[in-house]
């Protein structure tokens, strides 16, 4: 063998060699890299109280709510997987200040709320969520579900579960392994993911209003992603708002985008007098 294909031979069999030790690696390691959670709770923002919710695994996690105005119904905020309560409270301002009711949910393992995240477990939070807000007479037909991001995967599962007024996915993806197979096409994302979250086969089964928000510059999460999405469920509204990127949820131009969705729909709202206008 001459010189030049050595030369070769021993630089793809140290390709082959980093990359069976990578896809390893990354597949041990996924979940960090998929639920970077903040160790500390950011501060109870102004107008909401902490609160505990008691998930069907035994798990108590701290939530933040905020009660609605009289005959407003209350959003179920999920936030994306390295938000916290204060970009939660940024990403519903608008929709607090017209009279809605706004429960955060904390995820398990995030702050000092006890457990490990997972899909399974956040479906499992997600529905604590909604259990709590019953309890206290908020019945899922009162509930809107918000999921940002990674938070979109938690709402789409909870909006099969509990039947809400209406679905709202924010900047949301098809499925989380068609993430990584978009960002890093070089691993075999497809069964190298764990954790699925998969909207696209679960969005046509929702019978609830859902509404679809994707900035047309997102590069995090593929707008291709959110008309997929629609394209499954052909009731879904999907509405492209040009110049924003994967941040669109704590825009003014989403809130509102939201909220005049929301008051569309016909008997979400009892009364339009405790909702001003302008917001």
């Amino acid at each position: 063998m001459g010189r030049a294909k050595r030369w070769i031979l021993g630089i793809t069999i140290g390709i082959a060699a980093s990359y069976a030790m990578i896809v390893p690696a990354v597949y041990l390691t996924q979940r960090s890299l998929i639920f970077p959670a903040p160790e500390l709770f950011s501060e109870v923002p102004a107008g909401y109280e902490q609160v505990s919710l008691r998930t069907s695994d035994g798990l108590d996690l701290a939530a933040i709510n905020r009660p609605a105005a009289p005959g407003m119904p209350t959003v179920v905020f999920f936030h994306g997987n390295g938000d916290s309560w204060a970009g939660s409270a940024a990403a519903t301002a608008a929709l607090a200040q017209a009279g809605y009711g706004v429960l955060v949910p904390e995820y398990r393992g995030y702050g000092s709320n006890p457990g490990q995240p997972s899909e399974t477990g956040l479906y499992k939070d997600g529905r604590a969520a909604s259990a709590w807000l019953t309890a206290r007479g908020v019945t899922p037909e009162q509930q809107v579900l918000i999921g940002n991001s990674l938070g979109s995967g938690v709402a789409t599962q909870l909006a099969l579960d509990v039947q809400p007024a209406a679905l709202v996915l924010v900047s949301p993806f098809s499925s989380l392994p068609d993430v990584v197979v978009e960002k890093l096409p070089w691993l075999p994302g497809k069964w190298l993911v764990r954790d699925l979250f998969d909207n696209a086969a679960k969005i046509g089964k929702i019978t609830a209003p859902v509404l679809i928000l994707h900035g047309t510059l997102d590069k995090m999460v593929l707008p291709a992603q959110a008309q997929q999405l629609a394209a499954a469920n052909p009731r879904a509204r999907l509405m492209l708002v040009p110049g924003y990127a994967h941040e669109l949820a704590y825009e003014q131009v989403a809130q509102q985008r939201e909220i005049d969705w929301l008051r569309s729909l016909s008997g979400l709202h009892p009364s339009h007098r405790h909702i001003p206008a302008g917001i």
